[in-house]
């Protein structure tokens, strides 16, 4: 979730952003770096958008930020478009990180999955913004996959764990590392068709307002 909004004379239009970080796991270090990842995957191609016959370049705005102290009740009443809360743990039900919708400004991450250039964050404020998995998943043949294909798609043999693995097999599917934000995922935002206010600000994405507590393993 976050706010658009227009500069004119600059031709631009940033999307601002502060992601708040609480759990065993997070700190000042991490948190910092995850929105730095976020803004290196989304302004990577330079997209651009059009918006009443107009063409603006698109910046991503996007501040990271430690909350130790973050209370239950600061989550469940915020209402700062620009306020994002993740908990960050080692352990995560399912071992995967997730968001609590799409279109959303909360959600659960596992520490391992924000690690080792991952572009798991980056993908996940996608699903913030309002993107969802594409619907087909088999892209061999098709080049880069955008950010938003999920684990599991089956991807030409270069963009694999292993490369040398078959289609489907152990290795043998999408390794997110290889996952970039294209023009296309920056059209898929529809930015175009927010409601700029007076101010030439709007809104992408939507209030969950969910507080996360820790995951625990359940003991065989």
């Amino acid at each position: 979730m976050g706010v658009a909004e227009i500069n004119e004379q600059k031709k631009t239009i940033t999307l601002f952003a502060q992601l708040y970080f609480y759990g065993d796991a997070a700190n000042p270090l991490l948190s910092a770096q995850i929105a730095q990842d976020i803004n290196a995957h989304w302004n990577m191609p330079n997209g651009y958008i059009t918006v009443k016959e107009k063409r603006y370049k698109l910046i991503f705005a996007v501040a990271g930020f430690h909350a130790p102290q973050l209370q239950q009740t600061e989550v469940n009443t915020n209402d700062n478009p620009l306020n994002n809360y993740f908990r960050i743990e080692e352990y995560a039900s399912g071992n995967i990180s997730f968001v609590d919708g799409i279109n959303s400004n909360t959600g659960y991450f596992q520490l391992d999955n924000l690690l080792n250039n991952s572009t798991t964050a980056a993908h996940e404020f996608g699903h913030t913004l309002g993107l969802i998995h594409p619907a087909q998943l088999d892209i061999r043949g098709k080049g880069t996959p955008g950010i938003m294909y999920p684990r599991g798609t089956v991807t030409d043999p270069h963009f694999q764990y292993d490369p040398n693995a078959a289609p489907q097999t152990k290795g043998g599917t999408l390794n997110p590392l290889h996952r970039k934000v294209l023009q296309n995922d920056i059209d898929d935002l529809h930015i175009e068709k927010l409601h700029f206010n007076k101010k030439a600000k709007a809104i992408i994405g939507d209030f969950t307002s969910e507080w996360h507590y820790r995951h625990v393993r359940e003991e065989n």
